[in-house]
């Protein structure tokens, strides 16, 4: 099920604040879309091929969304999530530019 792409994410005063479903030790590094869970909130789905061990998943996560946003690495925090597949990033920057890439990022 699809959803609307600004639902994974929300603006904060320092940035943004990301919900992903990532699924670690994929066959390649990719960001599937936005997508409603079974309980009603929104995340955006997230492949990496890394291995979930000591961190790797968590970084790998953290360079794609990188990329993806066009923000450097060091502007992303894991704030939730270190060990489970629902995750949650800040973003550090200014949320208006952050928000239009995001939407972007989903296909929106």
């Amino acid at each position: 099920m699809s959803a609307p792409a600004s639902s994974w994410f929300r603006p904060t005063p320092s940035g943004l604040l990301l919900h992903l479903r990532v699924t670690p030790n994929a066959g390649r590094d990719a960001i599937d879309g936005a997508e409603i869970r079974d309980d009603g909130s929104c995340v955006l789905r997230v492949r990496v091929s890394a291995v979930p061990d000591k961190g790797k998943a968590n970084a790998a996560v953290i360079v794609l969304m990188a990329k993806a946003l066009g923000t450097a690495k060091s502007t992303i925090t894991l704030v939730s999530g270190d060990t489970s597949r629902q995750k949650t990033l800040v973003v550090s920057g200014d949320a208006t530019a952050l928000a239009e890439r995001a939407m972007a990022v989903a296909g929106g």
